[in-house]
């Protein structure tokens, strides 16, 4: 498929495509879909996965920035699962930019996500569709240690603060490089995340704040967040009506006690 393409995989698009059904069918059983589930699917590639998800969910809509991919896809499900192709829509489309889908909502995100822009795009797609219960995502395994990280750990940082806005996130299993055409010259793990209900406060303010923290993690927060507030003395006050300490580090705090940070007065 690839030499009828003239594919070469790129790391600009983060191109490295799953090609083992172990490792696929292991993906979807973890991913505990529902028949009546609608799956996201970002960069499908050469279509491995999207071949395992369409017998376990109602439906995928499988999001591919590579036009000649996304040609082809149909044409690869048509071939080898003609009675599932009603259940696939692709979409031609930058995953970051994406700002609505067709079809009915989605309700499972699980995806073999392009390492450079795995981050971005998980937060980009947990905040546009709030239909979106769980994902299963195929990360990185140094970024999946972070999403998954509890405060006071040495991964928590960033990642994992804005990811436990939208929900609950776990290591949910390694995943060596043989099975990637090209190999990755790091290894994969997977991490799930099951939605809940962010905390009480304002999504950008929160994130601002996070922000400003780990950008000076080696500093307390009142030095850490002092352009943030104004001054170092601004952010004591902040952090004192908000009853953090204002000695403590950012890998410290909850993403519950940076919300409760971000609503604090000016």
């Amino acid at each position: 498929m690839a030499q009828r393409l003239d594919l070469r995989p790129t790391k600009t698009l983060g191109q490295n495509f799953l090609h083992d059904a172990n490792t696929i069918r292991r993906i979807v059983r973890t991913a505990e879909l529902r028949p009546d589930d609608v799956v996201l699917e970002v960069g499908p590639g050469l279509g491995s996965l999207t071949l395992g998800l369409l017998p376990a969910a109602a439906a995928v809509t499988a999001v591919e920035i590579d036009p000649r991919l996304a040609a082809l896809l149909p044409e690869t499900v048509a071939a080898r699962r003609p009675d599932l192709a009603g259940r696939l829509t692709v979409v031609e489309a930058d995953a970051l930019r994406v700002t609505e889908l067709p079809g009915p909502a989605p309700t499972a995100l699980v995806a073999n996500l392009p390492y450079n822009v795995a981050v971005p795009v998980l937060l980009h797609l947990l905040e546009l569709l709030p239909s979106l219960r769980r994902a299963l995502v195929l990360v990185q395994a140094e970024v999946a240690e972070r999403l998954a990280a509890p405060p006071g750990s040495s991964a928590y940082g960033v990642p994992s603060v804005k990811a436990a806005w939208y929900g609950t996130a776990r290591r949910a299993g390694n995943v060596g490089r043989r099975v990637f055409w090209p190999e990755p010259n790091v290894d994969s793990g997977l991490v799930s995340l099951d939605r809940h209900d962010p905390p009480p406060g304002d999504r950008a303010a929160t994130f601002a704040v996070v922000d400003a923290a780990f950008g000076m993690r080696r500093k307390g927060l009142r030095a850490a967040l002092a352009r943030w507030a104004g001054s170092p003395a601004a952010a004591e006050t902040r952090l004192r009506a908000a009853g953090i300490d204002p000695s403590t580090r950012g890998e410290q705090l909850s993403v519950a006690d940076f919300a409760r940070l971000a609503a604090t007065a000016p």
